[in-house]
């Protein structure tokens, strides 16, 4: 036994040295070499911080609504539900959210609905949504602004971030960014 207690104990050294303290103070000085010292994405509007990438709550008609969050938008506790495509009470809230988009958005059919628009991503924070998902709503928008529908869709356009070097991910929109745009453009 004693042959392995010294062993041991070096071993649990090393880690506590290398875990708790190398690594932390390496991450943490690669940060502060990036943007915002490793602070996050922060935009500033109306005297009002916010993350760019945190999702962020737009249920008005007047905004592009962002994607659901099963986290109610808490980043805090970051996560998905857990809750399966079979799953009743699931679909009862999904089936919800589209009745609402319909009603809200009238001319849309139910099949023409992106699912980023009534489903909560995996981690329930997501920033994003489809750029399918935000002309859907370029109609509902410049009606509520008085505003063109064209104009609209060239604010989409804008802001719509490619993937990463053409190839990895879907081409998507940051909504509060878009949202932030929106307000610019119609003078509020």
């Amino acid at each position: 036994m004693k042959t392995h207690i010294l062993p041991a104990i070096k071993l649990t050294a090393l880690c506590i040295i290398l875990l708790a303290i190398i690594y932390p103070v390496s991450i943490w000085a690669i940060a502060q070499l990036s943007p915002n010292r490793g602070k996050g994405d922060l935009i500033t509007h109306n005297n009002k911080t916010y993350y760019a990438n945190i999702g962020q709550s737009f249920t008005s008609d007047k905004y592009f609504w962002s994607r659901p969050s099963s986290v109610d938008y808490n980043a805090a506790g970051s996560g998905g539900s857990n809750k399966g495509p079979s799953n009743e009470e699931y679909l009862k809230q999904v089936q919800a959210r589209i009745d609402t988009f319909m009603m809200k958005n009238p001319g849309i059919a139910k099949s023409e609905i992106p699912a980023d628009i009534v489903t909560a991503s995996g981690s329930g924070l997501d920033p994003n949504i489809s750029v399918q998902a935000a002309k859907i709503q370029a109609k509902r928008i410049a009606k509520r602004r008085n505003l063109y529908e064209r104009e609209i869709n060239n604010l989409i356009a804008e802001h719509t971030e490619k993937p990463l070097i053409g190839l990895f991910g879907p081409e998507k929109i940051n909504v509060l960014e878009l949202n932030i745009a929106l307000d610019q453009l119609s003078g509020k």
